[in-house]
């Protein structure tokens, strides 16, 4: 049997989104039972754009997104603190993925940017480009997925995988 793990990298300008189908056990390692690509991109919304027009882009295309796919997990990455400008809009980008998945009844699991590194690495502080390789090793791609906040997002579900 398997499964659909949404991967989500949230933000107000870019949410990035992941989609891997992977077995139901715990073999992911074996190159048999490799984790496959559904599906991976962005949601954006433009700079110059009231905030409400935004949230209400946030919440239409993903409520799309998990009509599509019917994920059985959603993995999202934990709120970081950049600046806070920036944290305030990401957090209330990550309030409509919250609102969004508690209408679909989805379960979720968080994951902060060092578990996310620690699963896809085996090191907490690894950089972006080695997450990256990762994330197309695991899944066999020809070439690191983009833009990184797509790629950033299949690292999320990659990493719920693990801790299933």
């Amino acid at each position: 049997m398997e499964k659909c793990i949404l991967g989500l990298d949230p933000g107000l300008a870019i949410l990035g989104f992941g989609a891997i189908i992977c077995p139901n056990s715990q073999i992911h390692k074996s190159q048999s039972h490799p984790a496959q690509l559904l599906d991976v991109g962005v949601i954006e919304t433009p700079a110059k754009t009231a905030i409400e027009e935004r949230l209400r882009t946030i919440y239409d295309d993903l409520h799309f997104l998990i009509q599509e796919m019917r994920p059985d997990l959603v993995a999202i990455e934990k709120l970081f603190f950049y600046r806070m400008s920036s944290t305030i809009a990401v957090a209330q980008a990550r309030g409509v993925v919250m609102l969004v998945l508690a209408q679909a009844n989805l379960p979720y699991v968080e994951f902060t940017p060092a578990q996310i590194k620690q699963a896809l690495t085996g090191y907490g502080n690894a950089d972006k480009y080695e997450v990256q390789e990762a994330v197309a090793r695991e899944l066999e791609l020809d070439a690191i997925p983009k833009p990184d906040d797509a790629a950033d997002a299949l690292a999320v579900a990659l990493t719920a995988w693990f801790h299933s």
